[in-house]
């Protein structure tokens, strides 16, 4: 199973989202647009795991006791490399300590911490093909020409992460909640 660690988003957040989404995305356009059902931030991606490595992450992530965290998007933006467009949320020091406690939790359960640093984001659409991503080119110049009127985004307080089991497919990934995570402090 391939797994990983998430906030949802709450509904507000995935109304903007997807009057944004419905606004840029066209027919010939050459992106793969995420649903919003798929849509979340990420605190760590596991990968393939055991039903074992499963129930330890679940365990360790039931024992973590930290306060909801605020949350707010920030731009829309791009990883040119992956060919993905995304909304960016902006790094407190409460989201970093979640992702911290995330990654230390799971680490006896044989999952090690990404080295490059954490950017959280919601990724929106992802270039279709390996090649050239000129979709991605398209949609860059489409946002630059409405770069007047950024977007603006409802902050929400996110009260659980999630663990996920992704599901690969032709048209993309689906996601199923294997366990949920309640950020109350105590």
């Amino acid at each position: 199973m391939r797994l990983f660690v998430a906030i949802p988003l709450a509904a507000a957040v995935i109304g903007e989202l997807s009057a944004i989404s419905a606004l840029l995305k066209s027919r010939e356009d050459g992106l793969r647009w995420q649903s919003p059902e798929s849509w979340h931030i990420t605190l760590q991606f596991l990968g393939n795991s055991s039903q074992d490595q499963c129930e330890c992450v679940a365990v360790r992530l039931h024992k973590l006791h930290l306060p909801p965290v605020s949350i707010r998007l920030g731009d829309l933006g791009f990883f040119d490399h992956a060919g993905v467009f995304l909304a960016t949320v902006k790094l407190s020091p409460e989201l970093l300590l979640l992702q911290e406690r995330v990654t230390a939790a799971t680490e006896p359960c044989g999952f090690v911490a990404e080295s490059r640093p954490f950017q959280p984001h919601i990724t929106l659409a992802r270039s279709k093909d390996k090649g050239p991503r000129q979709g991605i080119g398209k949609l860059k110049a489409e946002l630059e020409a409405r770069a007047s009127r950024p977007p603006k985004f409802t902050g929400f307080l996110a009260e659980e992460f999630l663990l996920y089991e992704s599901f690969l497919g032709s048209g993309g990934s689906r996601y199923e909640v294997r366990e949920r995570f309640a950020l109350d402090g105590q």
